[in-house]
């Protein structure tokens, strides 16, 4: 259950939290809800990274209650983990980690709900799913499953990993662009495919054995600003979270950022509860992933979610 917290007077403390997402409004001026609280809403414009700016503080409240109430097994989780994380730690620990939560609510009665309603898929196969081009000691590697807004599939990870290995491998290689073609950088999981491993565990081995989150991260370490995403159209999901790894993300002015994954009954399992950390505070990640709520390109630039906006 989501728990407020009214900062114009708010409850005495001896320092200790009862789990689950607790959300603050009112004046930004309380330090220990500020730091304690999951996020705290405001209507005012407020730089803090601990604090979101709505236009309807009670409205935005109700909609969260509502999800929070629908989905209160991904909800609690998702606050245990970037609770949990520490974002300056190290990234293979944090991936683990949100892996086993996400593992964890696969097995859960929220995701069995929405495959439910769901219904079956059938996965299109389609050719080619990521392309490359050298130009120069440059490696461009651009997505390419235009016609599903290149919704990221088992596929393309396994042709996305090949493409940085070269990176990795290849010491004449000192830079990377990572696109998407068509219409959107990348829509988040393709939800086709969701539910298609046999058990949780073996979900697990595959997200935290096979990461194209690790790699960049470790491309972006020897790298920096070089490694870098450009996107555009919907940047959600796990799209969001691979760009977020990159040393450097400039986007379009289309763009529309979000973490959809709580409406599976599910957390983001790319690696995002630590790359989208990183760049906005586990506060504002929080938002985004129980909020539902999508960003442009300005606010993910204010908010440091993104570096640069092309014109």
């Amino acid at each position: 259950m989501l728990r407020v917290v009214d900062l114009s007077a708010p409850p005495a403390t001896d320092g200790r939290v009862t789990p689950g997402v607790l959300v603050g409004c009112g004046p930004t001026t309380d330090e220990y809800w500020l730091e304690t609280a999951t996020f705290t809403l405001s209507e005012e414009p407020c730089d803090d990274r601990r604090v979101v700016t709505v236009d309807s503080v009670p409205e935005a409240l109700a909609d969260l209650t509502r999800r929070c109430e629908h989905w209160p097994h991904a909800s609690a989780i998702c606050d245990d983990v970037l609770r949990s994380i520490d974002p300056d730690g190290a990234t293979p620990a944090g991936v683990v980690t949100e892996s086993l939560a996400y593992s964890t609510l696969q097995a859960g009665p929220e995701f069995a709900r929405w495959l439910r309603e769901r219904g079956a898929a059938v996965l299109p196969q389609i050719a080619d799913p990521v392309r490359a081009q050298r130009d120069g000691d440059t490696l461009r590697i651009q997505l390419n499953r235009p016609q599903r807004h290149n919704a990221f599939s088992t596929d393309m990870r396994a042709a996305l990993l090949e493409l940085l290995a070269v990176a990795q491998l290849d010491l004449s290689v000192s830079a990377i662009v990572l696109s998407g073609n068509g219409p959107s950088f990348c829509s988040g999981g393709d939800l086709a495919e969701f539910g298609t491993f046999a058990d949780p565990a073996s979900a697990h081995l595959a997200r935290t054995r096979h990461s194209p989150a690790l790699v960049l991260d470790e491309l972006t370490a020897r790298f920096g600003r070089a490694c870098r995403a450009e996107v555009h159209g919907q940047v959600l999901g796990s799209g969001l979270e691979m760009a977020a790894f990159c040393g450097w993300v400039e986007a379009d002015r289309d763009s529309v950022f979000g973490l959809p994954e709580l409406s599976l009954g599910l957390i983001p399992g790319a690696g995002g509860t630590v790359s989208v950390t990183r760049r906005i505070g586990r506060w504002r990640t929080a938002y985004l992933v129980l909020s539902g709520q999508t960003i442009g390109a300005e606010t993910a630039l204010a908010w440091g979610l993104v570096d640069a906006i092309r014109d």
